[in-house]
């Protein structure tokens, strides 16, 4: 049975602990008096960084963890502080004295630690990568994020859904699009309308072309990396040109704002032509990789995740489906009617998630010219209900799980599982039997959000 998700609410003299299974959720409330709770990560080892967040957020105490250390908080956080308990108000936190992180190391003879990050070159965004190494390879690494603790959970706390969009849309920038669609599908849960059809053409095409922004850029990043720019100069071009796409149909390059309820008129005629124009550009792109044999040298055998580990560790989006895993959020009628194929390979490895980018490109150019219909339906919607709310949608990344409780017309509880939360923890199984100078492909290769972890 998957894990999807495991957090706590504060109920007042207790806290409620829900887990979210593939097809089950599990609800333990929890004394404040006596906040423990067992550890679910010996059967679901992803399991232990959303108690380590629980943690740090409320003081819950999780039994026979194997991981007690600090997840959110960093080494002059003010461990005795619970911020997103109810009665938490402070503006400014004091400095505690500095507690050393103690990263997870291999020892021994001619055994020695690399550390990357958490300052990196470029734009790439806050993350610590420790490495036990032994010469080139290897030994093991441990991931370590969080350094950007931006508080959104406690600040969308008695939000309305409306002035809460404008921060959930900004969470992750490479999945705005998704993060705005799960937000719409609690919004039309909690007013108790069912969403217009043209709607969700529309919606479903904006984050057909987010998912195509970040493919086609990863897609020359990835041969990038592996000592080939000219793939990277061809795939910007593309990648550029649809980002400007996405600003001439939204009024921005990130889709901010896009998700919304305006009639909007397509130019269908022009977007086919695109569309089409992209198509061939892609198999043409596509022909040329493949046929470089000193990148599939690189690629294949590189950073594999085998199927089991895979399942083991809850993986989701194209890490899963590289290995081999089955798990779409698409995968339901409405995109079945409008296109959608299932994409998959079986190798695990660097080249595996290259293959599954690329044909996921192409579904998707297919996907978009199926949504392109002219049709508008006006929508008036109704009150907000008060009420728990949950919604999944498959983001460039992968599988993106939000709920909101919301009370007295306002967000009581806000928690978002970003795909890559549960993928980075599976990142350190993809190290062993490569050298460093692999990681950055490896990372590549799964193009994981920072901005999305760090909440």
């Amino acid at each position: 049975m998957r894990l999807i998700a495991r957090y706590a609410k504060d109920r007042g003299n207790d806290f409620e602990i829900v887990t979210i299974y593939e097809h089950e959720v599990h609800k333990e409330a929890v004394p404040k008096a006596d906040p423990a709770i067992k550890t679910l990560a010996k059967e679901h080892p992803s399991a232990i960084w959303f108690e380590r967040k629980m943690s740090d957020d409320f003081g819950i105490i999780i039994k026979d963890a194997f991981d007690k250390r600090p997840l959110v908080h960093q080494e002059r956080f003010p461990h005795t502080v619970y911020p997103m308990l109810k009665d938490f108000k402070e503006d400014v936190l004091e400095f505690a004295e500095y507690i050393p992180y103690k990263y997870e190391a291999i020892r021994g003879d001619g055994i020695f630690q690399v550390s990357v990050g958490p300052i990196h070159a470029g734009i790439i965004e806050p993350g610590h990568f420790h490495f036990s190494q032994a010469g080139e390879g290897i030994l093991h690494q441990e991931v370590r994020h969080f350094y950007k603790y931006r508080g959104i959970e406690k600040m969308l706390e008695g939000k309305t859904l409306f002035d809460a969009k404008l921060i959930i849309e900004r969470i992750s920038g490479n999945e705005s699009i998704a993060y705005q669609i799960a937000w719409r599908d609690i919004l039309f849960s909690a007013c108790g309308n069912e969403l217009p059809l043209s709607l969700r053409k529309r919606h479903a095409f904006l984050l057909e072309l987010e998912r195509i922004i970040h493919h086609v850029t990863d897609l020359g990043f990835i041969p990038n990396d592996a000592g080939f720019g000219a793939a990277l100069a061809y795939a910007s071009k593309l990648s550029e040109e649809a980002r400007r796409k996405m600003k001439e149909l939204t009024g921005h390059r990130f889709g901010f704002g896009a998700i919304d309820l305006e009639n909007i008129f397509y130019d269908t005629a022009s977007l086919h032509e695109w569309l089409a124009e992209l198509e061939e550009n892609i198999i043409f792109f596509e022909d040329w990789i493949i046929d470089i044999p000193s990148l599939w040298d690189r690629f294949d055998t590189t950073g594999i995740l085998k199927t089991e580990k895979a399942v083991k560790y809850d993986t989701v989006g194209v890490v899963a489906r590289a290995s081999g895993i089955m798990l779409d959020r698409r995968a339901e009628p409405f995109y079945l009617e409008h296109g959608f194929e299932m994409v998959t390979e079986i190798n695990g490895d660097v080249g595996a998630r290259y293959k599954v980018r690329m044909n996921e490109v192409k579904n998707s150019i297919k996907i978009m010219q199926h949504l392109l219909v002219d049709n508008t339906a006006e929508v008036e919607l109704n009150k907000v209900k008060d009420g728990e709310y949950m919604s999944f949608v498959e983001s460039s990344i992968g599988e993106l799980f939000m709920a909101i409780d919301i009370k007295d017309g306002r967000i009581n509880r806000f928690f978002v599982r970003d795909p890559s939360f549960m993928n980075w923890q599976a990142l350190h199984l993809m190290m062993p039997n490569n050298i460093i100078a692999d990681f950055p492909l490896i990372n590549k290769s799964c193009d994981l959000s920072y901005a999305g972890n760090d909440l």
